[in-house]
Formats: structure tokens, C-alpha cells, sequence
């Protein structure tokens, strides 16, 4: 059974609450700088400049840095913003003016208009009007100034965005997923979150493998060839995953299969010590494997004649064989690893991993948020979940 812990209050006190190196994973969407107004005074997300910004995030994981174990990761998405006449937002159009400035939430307001709780602000210092602030990245090497590793920038592409009337750019279809670490080694499951390989036939006409249950290689016939392919690759960079409305929400919220790619590199499918919390790592068998073998293609000095070095164009395919500790403690029982959200919101985070049976730890500043968290999560997997409630 996975437990979910929900702690209702101001993240910049909550995670003082949680001990040293308690959470093998950080998956996370903070409010967006300067997009819409929660209706609550102690509120992230409105203050008067990116750097005031900025500044707040590099304290929130700061803390993060002090909970989360010394092997775990931090996956960070941020979406940016534009200054536009004495506002931010998401979108703006040809004339300059914001079509998207601080909405306020019904949840957090008496009322729904699009309206502010605060004055409106000036362009911040050294920006102009329809600038492109640059969040994501501010925040990014601010947190690497502070000592977190920055391992890559990850590309979320929205098949679907949301429609613009900007006639001078094109429609933003994409966020940034940043992933970070504490130490230059971390646990990080590749196998779990492979893709589906895609190879090029005798002519290069691309083609994708099959996922099977197995890891063995698949068979597929194209043009009366048979090639042995091999069925997953190494994850690319750029993630296509289409954003999902949450009904109990007025707000956007993080799409499930973004958090659960997250979730599954940044911890162990087998769980961690129930001692000392090192997670279990996945034991692979490597094999090289030819996709075209018996292929005719002749090597002619250094160079082919389709260009290619490897005529049989081999692929490494491999396979799971079990699992193996990475401590030294006598201990045989196997407890589940534990996901953080310091911005919980709807508790997106905590309901992948409790599908995925791993523990998990949100913290949310409003308390009807945390009620729909609790209602999503409760009702997903109530057999085999206990969530506890912190106020």
C-alpha cells in the first residue's frame, strides 16, 4: 500500500517539516511568474520583478536540496512569460498588448473576473515591452549558481496549445522540464522510460518497432525483408505529450504522463531499503543485435555504398534480469521510494506515483486545492492508498 502525505500550508515552512534526505525524487510545476493571481496574500508566483522571482525559487529548493537524498533528482517545469505594457503573461499579440495578464482563480476569489489583487506592475528593469523574460532559464542557472547540477533542458511539446493571436512569432508550443541533481552520480532509470526505436529500411524509409512484454527483439516485415529490430531506444529530449483538463480544477495542471516519465527515471520500480532508503537498482543483460543481418550492402575502403559503416546496422538490445541493492545494510525488507511536490496543487504528482505504488509528500498553500488532491487521489486507488492530511 503507498501512502500519500498532504501538507496544507505555505511551502516555504512546510518542508521544514520533512527530515534530511527523506525523498528520492523532486517532481514539480510551480506557479508560472506573473500568470494568474490565486487569491492568496502569501501566494508565489506575483512578485514585482523576475529576479524577486527567481530569488523565491532558489530558496523554495534550497530546501528541496536538504530533503531530497543525495542520489535523487529534481524535475523542474517552468513556462515563460512576456512583458507587455506594465504586465506578463503567456501570450501577447502584434499591438504589444498582454491578452493574458495575472487571471484570478475561482477557487481563491470571491468571484471569477479577470481581475487583481495587486497594482499593476511596470516592466521590470532591463526588459521591454513583448520581451520574452526568459523564467525558465533564470531559474535554471540561478539554481545551478546554487549548487544543483544542471543536467538537461527537456523540451515538452504541446500537440495542442493554446491558441494565440500573435501575428509577428509563432504560437508557443512548448515548455521547459528541467532535470537536476545534487551530486554528479544519481539513481536514474534509462530502461524505464525508453522509447519505441525507430529504424530506416534498405531505402531509409523510416520505421518503429513494437514494445513487448519480454525486452525480445520484434520481427517486422516491410517490402519482403525481415529485420531484427531492436524495441526501445534511449529517451530523446523533446517529450510530445498532449496537456489533460482536470475536471475538479479551475486551474492548468501538470498532465499525468508528464509526471509519470518523471517519475519513473527518478526512482527504483523495486522500491529502496527500508533502512537506510538506497534505492534498488535495475540489473541489465546488453547484447549487440543486427537490424538488416545477411545484408549485401559491400564495405569499399572506409566508406559504403548507402553510406553506412555498419551494414548490419546493429542496435544494442537490452534486457532486464532483476534487481540489486546499492547499500550494505542487513536488511531484507524493501520499502517504496518517495516522490516530493512542494507545489502540489491538484496532486497530479502524488497520484502518478501511487499508480505506480511509491510513496509521496505534496505540499499545497491553498487549502481547497489540497481538498481536490485529496479527492482525485482518494478516488483513483482507494483499496491501496492511505493519504494523511497535515494542516
Amino acid at each position: 500500500m503507498s501512502t500519500v502525505k498532504i501538507i496544507v500550508g505555505d511551502v516555504r515552512n512546510t518542508l521544514a517539516k520533512l527530515p534530511d534526505q527523506s525523498v528520492h525524487c523532486c517532481v514539480t510545476s510551480p506557479p508560472y511568474w506573473g500568470l494568474r493571481d490565486y487569491g492568496h496574500p502569501d501566494q508565489i508566483g506575483l512578485e514585482p520583478t523576475p529576479e524577486e522571482y527567481v530569488q523565491t525559487m532558489v530558496n523554495v529548493f534550497r530546501e528541496v536540496k536538504r530533503v531530497l537524498r543525495h542520489d535523487g533528482t529534481l524535475w523542474l517545469n517552468l513556462g515563460d512569460s512576456y512583458a507587455n505594457n506594465g504586465q506578463t503573461g503567456l501570450n501577447d499579440n502584434s499591438s504589444g498588448k498582454s491578452t493574458l495578464g495575472p487571471k484570478r482563480d475561482g477557487l481563491g476569489a470571491k468571484n471569477k473576473a479577470w481581475t487583481r489583487s495587486r497594482p499593476p506592475q511596470t516592466v521590470p528593469l532591463g526588459l521591454k515591452p513583448k520581451d520574452l523574460v526568459g523564467i525558465p532559464w533564470r531559474v535554471a542557472f540561478a539554481l545551478q549558481a546554487d549548487g544543483w547540477y544542471l543536467r538537461q533542458d527537456i523540451i515538452w511539446h504541446k500537440p495542442s496549445p493554446m491558441p494565440e493571436s500573435v501575428t509577428d512569432r509563432c504560437t508557443k508550443a512548448h515548455e521547459y522540464v528541467f532535470l537536476l541533481a545534487k551530486r554528479e552520480r544519481y539513481f536514474y532509470d534509462a530502461v524505464a522510460i525508453a522509447e519505441a526505436a525507430v529504424h530506416q529500411d534498405a531505402k531509409g524509409i523510416p520505421y518503429a518497432t513494437r514494445r513487448v512484454m519480454d525486452g525480445s527483439p520484434t520481427v517486422i516485415s516491410r517490402q519482403s525483408r525481415e529485420y531484427n529490430a531492436k524495441p526501445t531506444r534511449n529517451r530523446r529530449s523533446v517529450w510530445t505529450i498532449s496537456t489533460q483538463p482536470c475536471k475538479e480544477a479551475h486551474f492548468a495542471v501538470m498532465p499525468p504522463d508528464l509526471a509519470e516519465v518523471c517519475i519513473l527515471a527518478g526512482t527504483s520500480a523495486e522500491g529502496c531499503c527500508a533502512a537506510c532508503g538506497a534505492p534498488w537498482e535495475r540489473v541489465v543483460e546488453r547484447e549487440r543485435v543486427a537490424t538488416r543481418p545477411g545484408t549485401d550492402t559491400k564495405v569499399t575502403g572506409d566508406s559504403m555504398t548507402d553510406g553506412n559503416r555498419d551494414p548490419e546496422r546493429h542496435v544494442t538490445e537490452v534486457k532486464t534480469i532483476g534487481w540489486e541493492r546499492t547499500c550494505e545494510c542487513d536488511e531484507a525488507r524493501v520499502s517504496p521510494c518517495t516522490v516530493l511536490d512542494p507545489f502540489g496543487g491538484a496532486g497530479t504528482t502524488a497520484l502518478v506515483s501511487q499508480l505506480h505504488e511509491r510513496d509521496s509528500v505534496i505540499c499545497e498553500l491553498n487549502e481547497k486545492y489540497a481538498k481536490i488532491a485529496q479527492k482525485r487521489i482518494g478516488k483513483a486507488n482507494p483499496m491501496f492508498t492511505q493519504i494523511e492530511v497535515v494542516q
